[in-house]
């Protein structure tokens, strides 16, 4: 370890937990480190794109709870370091505002390691604007000021001067001082704030279960213990904090905040529908039930086809990854099978000539009921439903089924399948999802199910468990529209 050249440590700011405000360099830092410290409040899902042989290491720590000292924190980042290895310590927020993060960089100068300091989101901020209360705002708040609520204000060490903070011309945010509020309340108001003030505390600010309570500076406490809230949360003071009922924003932007969500499909696939959901304030459980598994197969010469037809998004992926040369498309009509399908192949730059609004096979039997068919191919999972290629010989034509992919069963460890089944929803994006998940879960209670479509819902069904909602539209946006609106109406809204 003595001869090798010290690792950089990065001192990387998480964000206030939303893990879309993770920055682009904080996630860059993240999947190229070779060690990895983060604190609890840290996104997950920031640590999902870490390389699978790096060292992931918790350090975290919880107010009154389990504790990891400091000074073991910062022997782990030198360690790793002077072994030459690149570190990453991921701190939740920004890593200098409240987060030691000076500290840390103090023991790297100290010992000639190099590092860089990625600033990050600070909960003070954020939890604020995500509670519709700008920190500052003309003509109310030119000034904020971010204090520790860990200090306590009778203590006779105390670095906070709270008279001069009470005498603070603008907005005061607290950072964990949920367990001290009352105590802060009235050392404010023996400085000569005054008790009216509006007030908020923002609990698990930016993450799907924020919750929010208002009152005077006066009341705030009492509030704020009688709504049970409880750390990470910050406290809002300032006229500024009046303005969360006109501001706020979260209802009508993220109208499945507070709403848990279990994502089945493939883990491929399911990334991009976890990401809306979540941009939709769901918490989403992602527990996959099956994969994608590739077959060993050839694209016959596509120019001996008057018919294509493509009947899953899998299906046109896997097809155009082995046809490298789009010319080849050039010949036969191209019927995909939906919407959904029909998208995957223009991401692709190929338009269908024929899309079905309901994306099962008896819709597509009947829009190519006019197209004159005499050879047609058929791109398709291993295991499908045999109407199309049926219909289809019916009417003359030959008909040959290109196999490009199977659905396997995804193994379900015991933690995802009770989270999957103590989620609010269930999603089923395919009926092999359906049939997976119930294999290896042994049951569909607990959650309502949401189907895709028909042929989803038909599984579900087979398997004594009818869908409570089945989407309009048979694509992932379609099956998040019918998602909105049962959780709408179940609100009441």
């Amino acid at each position: 370890m003595s001869g090798a050249v010290p690792g950089t440590v990065y001192l990387v700011g998480g964000g206030p937990g939303d893990p879309g405000l993770l920055t682009l360099r904080g996630a860059e830092l993240v999947a190229s480190a070779d060690v990895i410290l983060h604190d609890k409040l840290i996104p997950l899902e920031a640590l999902a794109d870490a390389r699978a042989d790096a060292a992931v290491i918790d350090v975290g720590k919880i107010g009154g709870g389990e504790q990891v000292p400091q000074e073991v924190t910062q022997e782990l980042i030198v360690e790793h370091a002077l072994a030459g290895r690149s570190v990453v310590r991921l701190k939740g927020g920004d890593p200098f505002v409240f987060g030691r993060g000076g500290e840390e960089a103090q023991a790297c100068r100290a010992r000639g390691i190099p590092f860089e300091v990625v600033p990050g989101i600070t909960a003070g901020i954020a939890a604020s604007a995500y509670a519709g209360i700008p920190v500052t705002q003309r003509r109310m708040a030119s000034a904020v000021a971010f204090v520790t609520g860990h200090e306590d204000p009778e203590k006779p060490e105390t670095q906070v001067d709270w008279p001069a903070l009470a005498a603070f011309p603008g907005t005061l945010v607290f950072y964990m001082g949920v367990r001290r509020l009352g105590r802060i309340a009235e050392a404010l108001i023996a400085g000569g704030r005054s008790a009216d003030e509006p007030a908020a505390v923002v609990q698990q600010g930016t993450l799907p279960g924020q919750r929010e309570v208002a009152g005077t500076l006066g009341t705030i406490a009492q509030v704020a213990a009688d709504a049970g809230i409880r750390a990470p949360a910050v406290t809002i003071v300032g006229p500024v904090a009046g303005l969360a009922d006109e501001l706020a924003w979260r209802a009508a932007a993220r109208p499945l905040a507070g709403t848990s969500i279990a994502v089945t499909r493939a883990r491929a696939q399911a990334s991009a529908l976890a990401a809306r959901l979540r941009a939709l304030g769901a918490a989403v459980v992602e527990a996959p039930a099956i994969r994608i598994e590739p077959l060993a197969a050839d694209v016959p010469d596509l120019g001996a086809y008057d018919l294509l037809c493509v009947t899953s998004p899998n299906g046109a992926d896997q097809l155009l990854e082995r046809v490298r040369d789009a010319r080849a498309l050039a010949g036969p009509v191209i019927a995909a099978i939906g919407p959904g399908t029909a998208r995957a192949l223009r991401a692709h730059g190929i338009e269908a000539d024929v899309v079905p609004e309901r994306a099962i096979a008896e819709s597509l039997v009947e829009a190519l009921r006019e197209v004159p068919v005499t050879r047609a191919l058929i791109a398709r999972a291993e295991e499908a439903r045999d109407v199309l290629p049926e219909a289809l010989r019916e009417r003359g034509a030959h008909v040959d089924v290109l196999a490009l992919y199977r659905t396997v069963a995804e193994p379900l460890d015991d933690a995802a399948r009770r989270a999957a089944l103590g989620a609010d929803y269930a999603t089923f994006t395919s009926a092999s999802s359906a049939r997976f998940f119930h294999a290896a879960a042994g049951t569909f209670e607990g959650p309502r199910i949401v189907s895709i479509g028909p042929v989803t819902s038909e599984a579900l069904e087979g398997l004594g468990r009818a869908p409570d909602v089945e989407a309009a539209e048979h694509t992932p946006d379609g099956l998040v529209a019918a998602l909105i609106d049962d959780v709408l109406a179940r609100r009441g809204g």
